[in-house]
């Protein structure tokens, strides 16, 4: 019964994410995201989706956060 009721809830908070993402006036992700993390505890090639998901979306994270670097001629000042 515990297992029947996580699964409903999981795909209650998958459905009402999806539906979020195609109307405007809720955000999808808010419902969307903890569905899926309540559901990959059942379903191991959903927990390894999430795993590849969440690494990728740190390692763009960290990308974005890093400081570009500027070119030689925008560091120095003009010569004189």
């Amino acid at each position: 019964m515990k297992k029947f009721l996580r699964y409903l809830m999981g795909i209650g908070l998958v459905i009402l994410g999806i539906i979020g993402l195609i109307l405007p006036i809720m955000p999808g992700w808010i419902f969307l995201i903890p569905g899926l993390m309540i559901l990959a505890e059942e379903f191991p090639w959903l927990d390894r989706f999430l795993k590849k998901w969440i690494a990728w979306a740190k390692a763009k994270a960290a990308r974005e956060k890093a400081p570009v670097q500027k070119e030689e001629s925008e560091t120095k000042p003009p010569a004189v």
